[in-house]
């Protein structure tokens, strides 16, 4: 199985193994969109290059998009080397960070997680 492109609610990747099919397919998704009136905010467009040498510019309506070392897709950072380190560290700070807010709660004597409370709802 071979993914191609990968497309969810208003987000869109474009997968290409050549800069040529990328120019390609940024075109075609630019003039389908000029087509049915819209058009495509040119400083959201990133190119993330994955184990590429070949640096030419990819060209959307005559302006050049960004290059960028780090992408973020649906909550996912991807690196130019393919790897995902940084969104597990992101998510880890996250984590530490919710942790540390709620450490004082936790270890407070006021609260008591052995002894079962009933409540009389009447």
């Amino acid at each position: 199985m071979q993914l191609d492109d990968v497309d969810f609610a208003d987000k869109l990747a474009l997968l290409s193994h050549t800069q040529q099919q990328m120019q390609e397919k940024t075109t075609s998704v630019a003039e389908a969109s000029a087509a049915v009136g819209l058009n495509i905010h040119k400083g959201k467009g990133k190119i993330l290059r994955y184990n590429k040498a070949c640096n030419n510019r990819i060209i959307i309506n005559g302006e050049d998009l960004e290059d960028v070392k780090t992408f973020t897709y649906l909550g996912s950072i991807i690196d130019e080397h393919g790897g995902s380190h940084a969104g597990m560290t992101a998510r880890i700070g996250k984590a530490r960070a919710a942790y540390l807010k709620l450490k004082d709660i936790w270890n407070s004597k006021q609260l008591s997680v052995n002894q079962p409370q009933v409540h009389n709802l009447r």
